[in-house]
């Protein structure tokens, strides 16, 4: 008979509102394992820049439950091999984790560690620390449960842990010593809870008055949202006690006599609710992180190596894109509408198949949220059959979002001395103005790699060429009926389609958020 609970502790990197942790720690001696997976950190949407903040959370968790009496115990290799070590050498009495929708990679590394655990006979408890159910027969009243699950207690830390003797806590590898390469990520905010827990109290009673007002603009928006996505995604955080505090905080605020900031903060809660709601598609149906969800969209899109890696690199020639992405690379962090925007520009006006545009962008964000992102990406590239086709404009974006020029400045310093008339579309000066500004175009930043509105207009065109087909529809209302929202009104799929899209320079209710960036 075993003797050891083991506490596996994945993307929940904290010690509040832990229920694995809390139950475990009634029944027993507990083990409190973070195994370093070296096959995880080499799949395509993972990144030193992930490791990094995940790393530095790790060593905070260590300090807090060491504090507890049994510090955190980390091993490298092999989740099944390391249970197997530890159910040798102390034998497990149980294993306890939270459940994680996770990519196709811990998916499949899941499902080993349920047969290990079964041919052992050791149970496996997960609990969920989202809003996501697991199994969900449907999606009738997942809101109400939602809404239940965040309004339940949060658990306090364990008193105490039972100290387990002989045992090496283990190192936590760095960067390099995971052989993950650099990334430029010169300016990514700090982890762990300490400072996921200053990031918030920052946003409640100061900069969430900013939220409604900024959130769209690339620069103010560092400020202005709570940048507490990478907290959540990584679990310093819970999203229970966010939000509950939220909500005391909004209600603190309306009887202050400030509906306006308490309505930044409604705001703030409703993204935190499709947070949920896009996790729950990929928890549904894995597949959608490989495959497109409508099939007729398969193979619309082809690979272009060249127009990949220039908007990879921030070099398409549009000023505005490129200072999105290149601010993006530097600081892992970008608001939703302009991470939207990224997505948009290559999945239409530069025709790449969202997979790979995809894949950059999850190893650039910090906060890469699996099921958020890939039910993100195909939404944002109309390849889901039940999502209002938007093609944003990136000029108008410019121009709405960064009127002055600072953002693209700031970020693309060739163009540092362009005159604000040219500023977001360069290729209006003549050639005597670019000598005089230091800016000649194929030279010191690059011309358009696309006609932009032409290759949108196609896009376009494509795209509607296909929903007008005779079996589309059909396949979308049955998408709808497993995926849709039963909360916010969306409208019918017959609607959506009875609606013809053209470009358009913002988004609506279902644009949000590419991995909850919006906070």
């Amino acid at each position: 008979m075993g003797c050891v609970h083991v506490v596996w502790f994945k993307r929940d990197l904290r010690i509040v509102d832990h229920a694995p942790l809390v139950e475990a720690s009634c029944r027993g001696p507990v083990l409190p394992l973070y195994v370093v997976e070296p096959e995880l950190w080499q799949q395509q949407d993972a990144s030193a820049r992930q490791w990094a903040f995940c790393r530095e959370a790790l060593v905070e968790l260590r300090q807090a439950l060491a504090a507890l009496g049994m510090p955190l115990v980390v091993r490298r290799g092999e989740v099944v091999a390391v249970l197997a070590r530890a159910h040798r050498h102390f034998g497990v009495a149980h294993l306890w984790s939270h459940e994680e929708t996770g990519n196709g990679w811990t998916y499949a590394r899941d499902r080993r560690v349920a047969a290990w655990a079964r041919s052992q006979g050791i149970p496996w408890s997960e609990r969920p620390q989202f809003g996501v159910v697991r199994p969900l027969p449907s999606r009738e009243g997942w809101a109400g449960r939602w809404e239940a699950r965040m309004a339940s207690p949060i658990l306090p830390a364990p008193v105490a842990l039972e100290p387990l003797a002989a045992v090496d806590p283990g190192s936590i590898p760095s960067v390099a010593e995971l052989g993950l390469a650099d990334d430029g990520c010169v300016a990514r905010q700090p982890s762990g809870r300490s400072n996921g827990l200053v990031q918030w109290h920052g946003f409640l009673t100061q900069s969430s008055q900013r939220y409604q007002r900024d959130l769209s603009n690339p620069a103010r928006a560092v400020s202005s949202c709570s940048r507490l996505s990478a907290h959540l995604s990584w679990g310093t955080l819970s999203m229970r006690e966010v939000i509950q505090d939220s909500r005391g905080r909004r209600d603190q605020l309306l009887a202050q006599g400030q509906p306006a900031w308490a309505l930044a903060l409604h705001r703030f809660e409703e993204r935190l609710h499709w947070h949920c709601h896009f996790m729950q598609k990929l928890e549904d149906q894995p597949s959608l992180e490989f495959s497109e969800l409508h099939p007729h969209t398969a193979g619309l899109r082809e690979l272009s190596a060249d127009r990949l890696a220039a908007w990879s690199l921030g070099c398409t020639g549009l000023p505005f894109v490129d200072a999105c992405m290149r601010s993006l690379i530097a600081t892992g962090w970008l608001n939703f509408r302009m991470r939207a925007m990224l997505l948009s520009v290559a999945s239409y006006q530069l025709w790449l198949p969202w997979r790979d545009s995809g894949l950059h962008l999850a190893r650039l964000f910090v906060d890469y949220e699996p099921g958020i992102h890939w039910s993100q990406c195909q939404m944002q590239s109309g390849t889901t059959g039940i999502n209002t086709i938007r093609i944003y404009n990136p000029l108008k974006q410019a121009l709405d979002h960064d009127p002055r020029g600072l953002f693209v400045r700031r970020w693309l310093p060739e163009l540092a001395q362009v005159p604000a008339v040219h500023l977001h579309h360069p290729w209006t000066m003549d050639g005597e103005t670019q000598r005089r500004c230091g800016c000649v175009l194929g030279r010191d930043y690059p011309s358009p790699i696309v006609d932009w509105s032409a290759a949108a207009a196609l896009a376009r065109d494509r795209l509607w060429a296909l929903r007008r087909g005779a079996e589309f529809g059909t396949v979308a209302d049955a998408i709808q009926r497993r995926h849709g929202s039963r909360r916010a009104g969306l409208p019918k799929t017959a609607l959506a389609r009875g609606r013809r899209g053209g470009v358009v320079g913002d988004g609506g209710v279902q644009q949000l958020c590419l991995d909850f960036n919006q906070r």
